[in-house]
């Protein structure tokens, strides 16, 4: 039987995406970067975190992280899979996600459609 490990994607600066979905929801956060992490960067020739290929989100314990890569070319079409978001407020958490740089596309009875600040769909439904 399989897990899902983690959700992958793909944009095209990774420490920007990741910061936002790490604010966007709840218990999520940046994976720090400790001294690994540094001398990994540093072995391919990157000096700061800010300019790293590949940023993961650390999710709550049993829940698929989120992994941010760097690709070269840029989202042209709508995506082929997206996240759905469940709120109690879904007025204030479009607010609040728009706050965070996120943009509202689509409002309909039961849900929101919004992107993140590279463009990639999202849904706030109603909890």
């Amino acid at each position: 039987m399989a897990r899902i490990k983690d959700v992958v994607v793909d944009c095209a600066h990774p420490a920007t995406v990741a910061r936002f979905w790490a604010a966007a929801l709840d218990d999520h956060r940046v994976a720090p970067y400790d001294d690994a992490e540094l001398e990994r960067l540093r072995g391919m020739g990157i000096d700061d975190p800010e300019d790293d290929p590949t940023v993961l989100v650390e999710s709550p314990a049993g829940q698929p992280r989120l992994f941010f890569q760097r690709v070269g070319e840029a989202k042209t079409v709508k995506n082929r899979v997206h996240l759905d978001l469940t709120v109690t407020d879904r007025a204030a958490e479009v607010g609040r996600l728009v706050g965070l740089g996120a943009r509202e596309q689509a409002a309909y009875d039961d849900h929101t459609v919004l992107t993140d600040p590279e463009g990639n769909e999202f849904c706030v439904f109603d909890h």
